[in-house]
């Protein structure tokens, strides 16, 4: 049973929940909670190490046994540790280490997300959620934006990092994966979302919260889409604009899908 913060695996999770630099070097983050572990075990994805505390639900605890079963690393630890552990207010009494992955970028790809100097990992994680429910096939990451797997992320993706390619790129290799697309940039002044056409194979970048689209991000997008709003409101959160931009894609989609010919 773990108790002390100085032992090796509580210092390993502690530095993976607070410091991006050790992300990347482990090539691993931590999932807080038993849905995010059970998301993360079921598709697939190694778990390097499970640290539980007493009192943990019936549910979780069946979770526990199945990841002993394929031998994963498991310790018990103290609420208190678990809790001076946890990135949450009040911990849900399980954490894990993941083995990060790249899942493989679509062969053919129609629809991605480019989420440009997005800083807060709260909105890069719900961008992240409403995209695979939207139907994105991957999002590329520029220079500036959030650890897509910070503790906050990977809370607001809501098992979302488990199922979509997310690849850190720098726009040369954004060109280069967007090629062939239309490339639209989400803006309070552009064409309204509603008439123009979605339905055509394309990127969407989402500006950052505070100085929107860089000045790459503008230079290659080839055209402005706007969601009409009442003249009283400036503008929306990033990650609603976002989310309301991809749906409105979806559902162009799916409506022309549903037309007869």
């Amino acid at each position: 049973m773990i108790t002390s913060r100085q032992n090796a695996k509580a210092k390993l999770v502690h530095s993976l929940l607070t410091r991006a630099r050790e992300r990347k070097s482990e090539a691993a983050f931590v999932a807080e909670g038993v849905r995010l572990v059970e998301e993360a075990a079921n598709s697939g994805w190694a778990v390097r190490l499970l640290i539980y505390a007493e009192g943990l639900s019936g549910r979780g605890l069946e979770l526990v046994e199945a990841l002993r079963a394929r031998r994963v690393d498991i310790e018990r630890s103290s609420a208190e540790l678990l809790q001076w552990l946890s990135d949450t207010e009040t911990s849900q009494g399980l954490l894990a280490v993941i083995e990060q992955q790249t899942l493989p970028f679509p062969e053919h790809p129609d629809f991605l997300l480019i989420p440009d100097q997005i800083r807060d990992p709260g909105n890069l994680g719900t961008l992240l959620r409403s995209a695979e429910a939207a139907g994105v096939q991957a999002v590329l990451l520029p220079p500036a934006t959030a650890d897509a797997f910070s503790p906050k992320a990977v809370r607001a993706g809501m098992g979302a990092h488990f199922r979509l390619p997310i690849q850190v790129m720098d726009w040369a290799q954004i060109r280069t994966h967007a090629e062939g697309l239309s490339v639209l940039l989400a803006d309070t002044v552009g064409t309204s979302a509603w008439e123009t056409d979605l339905r055509q194979p394309l990127a969407l970048i989402v500006g950052g919260e505070a100085s929107g689209a860089s000045a790459d991000a503008k230079a290659f997008a080839n055209h402005s889409v706007a969601i009409p709003m009442r003249s009283t409101t400036e503008s929306l959160n990033a990650a609603v604009a976002g989310s309301v931009l991809m749906f409105e894609v979806a559902r162009q989609r799916a409506a022309a899908s549903s037309c007869p010919h």
